[in-house]
């Protein structure tokens, strides 16, 4: 059975940030540092090269594939941001039409900047997806 590829590493998450680029998406990634932080009681940890993780959450699929991921991450990538919730995308349904200017993925939902939605809701849907890893996971 193929093995996850996105584990956590032992790489400094402000390090990691301070060396992102361009400048508005690393001054966006400190900001989600705090955000996350604050929203989930949880200090950071690099999941893999580039997420920004929180939690630990471990799920087991029908097909009987096992693993960790964060309870919720994001990365600052240079297009864009992804912000990583559990339990997917389609539990956000409400939340993503209050959150403002974004898009979505399979997996993740994309913003070019903070400033194009309301971090009071990122921060509740931050809130939710840390309880249900912590729920999901018990």
């Amino acid at each position: 059975m193929a093995e996850n590829k996105t584990k956590p590493t032992d790489t400094d998450v402000i390090a990691f940030l301070s060396g992102v680029e361009p400048a508005v998406r690393r001054e966006d990634g400190l900001a989600l540092l705090d955000i996350f932080r604050e929203a989930t009681g949880v200090e950071p940890k690099m999941w893999g090269p580039s997420i920004v993780g929180f939690g630990t959450h471990h799920y087991v699929y029908a097909s009987g594939r096992e693993g960790d991921t964060a309870a919720a991450g994001f990365s600052p990538r240079k297009a864009q941001i992804s912000l990583y919730l559990l339990p997917g995308v389609d539990h956000y349904e409400d939340d993503l039409r209050r959150l403002g200017k974004h898009t979505t993925g399979k997996g993740c939902i994309y913003v070019k900047r903070l400033s194009d939605i309301d971090l009071d809701v990122l921060r509740e849907m931050v809130r939710k997806s840390s309880d249900y890893g912590e729920s999901a996971s018990d």
